[in-house]
């Protein structure tokens, strides 16, 4: 178990002041596997976010930004150019990540100071993410290093240092184009690909069984299925690659093992038994993240 949550991402460790729990935060948002994504497994990108019309009309014009993670976890910061900057990978949540973000954005509208953003730490009952910005699909830009923290230009000594420091933490991510929010990452021993499914998950799960029990879950053969974990109520596999084979060479692999599973969605007859003991098989491997 603890050799598979390495797969859980470089996210910083989180601490939780929750009254409230929230399985599947990003339920009906248009990109709920990419959100889960960012929140979960990336280290270091970037979305721009537009405000609905009525909030723009009453703050006038604002480039706010959604970001993997900000300098200490901090949930909201405005840089010196005045762009908002809000993060997913906090330091402090409430139990509803959808409901914490919401805040943040209009804690940072109201705010309009260069710097950290002060947010309460449990919101309470408000706005959502759908009632303050408008949903669609993320365009999402991932970075090499945290330098979207900083305006072109800025200095500032002490924020170069911890810059540079959360700079050494990343390993290197690619978002890859086969399916969306499947992300392959290389780590010191080896590489992985992580895929956010968009599907319920016993849907998922049962595709995921018929793949294993036809032999077709891997994604080549020097692959291996290292497991997986469920977080915010989707379900994300996990595969084991070589190290040094570039993310480019798992583009047509990655698609041909989506569309395999995209048949095995459409199967509706019950699990036969070989099915049934890799649904086991897989459910046995399988971490929850909260």
């Amino acid at each position: 178990m603890s050799r598979r949550r390495k797969h859980a991402g470089p996210r910083e460790r989180r601490e939780k002041s929750r009254d409230i729990f929230v399985p599947r935060p990003f339920e009906g948002l248009v990109d709920e596997p990419e959100w889960i994504a960012l929140r979960e497994l990336v280290p270091a990108a970037t979305a721009p976010l537009t405000l609905r019309p009525e909030l723009a009309e009453a703050y006038g014009e604002h480039r706010v930004t959604l970001a993997t993670l900000l300098p200490m976890a901090e949930p909201a910061m405005i840089r010196a150019d005045g762009e908002l900057l809000v993060g997913l990978q906090r330091q402090f949540d409430s139990g509803d990540v959808n409901r914490d973000v919401a805040a943040a954005i209009l804690a940072g509208l109201d705010s309009g100071e260069p710097g950290p953003v002060a947010v309460p730490r449990n919101p309470g009952p408000g706005p959502r993410l759908a009632d303050v910005i408008v949903d669609g699909e993320l365009d999402i830009t991932l970075h090499q290093g945290f330098e979207f923290w900083v305006a072109d230009g800025e200095s500032d000594p002490a924020g170069t240092a911890s810059l540079e420091r959360a700079n050494q933490s990343i390993f290197p991510t690619v978002k890859l184009a086969a399916t969306r929010a499947a992300y392959w990452c290389q780590v010191p021993s080896r590489a992985h690909v992580r895929w956010v499914l968009p599907d319920p998950e016993d849907q998922a799960l049962n595709a995921l069984a018929r793949l294993a029990a036809a032999g077709g879950l891997k994604l080549r053969e020097e692959t291996k299925f290292a497991g997986m974990f469920r977080t915010h109520g989707r379900l994300v596999p996990v595969w084991d690659l070589p190290r040094d084979v570039e993310a480019a060479a798992w583009e047509e692999p990655l698609a041909e093992l989506a569309k395999r599973y995209a048949d095995a969605l459409t199967v509706t007859d019950p699990l036969d038994p070989a099915e049934r003991r890799a649904r086991q098989g897989l459910i046995g491997r399988q971490l929850t993240l909260r």
